[in-house]
């Protein structure tokens, strides 16, 4: 049965955001759809960890990823309707943010794979009990992020969806709209690009790189709200 045939159903009975929170994506959409519009907030916090690194990989800065994703979002919630389910939602979503942070290098009369000098900003880390744990943590993170932030473009929006994401070959390809075979050599050519001693340490800190923490996670959802009510 297609996402299609499912939404003409009869409208499913509404659920408070703890109760969606177990809800399949694709289910949420579906839901959505249907009226229930305060639901968009659960796919957005479930989802704004991984748009937010699929923008900063392509555009190097904290504010403007965050913006890419409101939009994102926005554009999101306009189309949801031509969602069909032949790909994963998360996927859909994501390329959807990768395409309006390319737009935004055009903008900037930028080669989308071209050179520059983009100023650090560190990211915070999620916080320790140990604050000597959290001191490591911090310092490792660092450098990891420096490091990926090194990496050419193309090898490193790669990098950061299958490394520090944690996306498939395929799901990045889907993603950024390249052959999985491009995917394959360009993550092939970011590992060998950090330094052996690097790629050990991103193995463990990789899941806490370029983190998007709670209050963050609520503004964002509070400005798309403002823009789609």
């Amino acid at each position: 049965m297609s996402l299609t045939d499912v939404r003409r159903k009869t409208p499913p009975l509404r659920l408070d955001l703890a109760q969606a929170a177990g809800l399949h994506d694709e289910e949420l959409v579906r839901r959505i759809l249907d009226g229930q519009t305060p639901l968009f907030e659960v796919l957005m916090r479930r989802h704004n960890e991984r748009l937010y690194r699929a923008a900063r990989a392509v555009l190097r800065d904290d504010a403007e990823a965050e913006d890419v994703m409101q939009q994102a979002y926005v554009n999101a919630y306009a189309h949801l309707s031509q969602f069909d389910g032949q790909a994963a939602f998360a996927t859909w979503l994501t390329r959807i943010a990768v395409h309006e942070a390319l737009s935004r290098l055009r903008r900037r009369q930028r080669l989308v794979f071209g050179h520059g000098d983009i100023e650090e900003q560190p990211m915070p880390l999620p916080s320790s009990s140990d604050p000597e744990r959290q001191a490591m943590t911090r310092e490792l993170g660092g450098l990891l992020e420096a490091a990926i932030e090194q990496l050419p473009d193309g090898s490193r929006e790669v990098f950061v969806l299958r490394a520090v994401q944690g996306l498939s070959t395929a799901d990045t390809a889907a993603s950024l709209d390249i052959s999985e075979d491009a995917v394959k050599t360009r993550f092939s050519r970011a590992r060998a690009m950090l330094r052996r001693d690097l790629a050990e340490r991103a193995g463990i800190m990789a899941p806490t790189v370029f983190a998007f923490p709670q209050p963050r996670c609520d503004r964002v959802v509070s400005a798309v709200f403002a823009r789609i009510l």
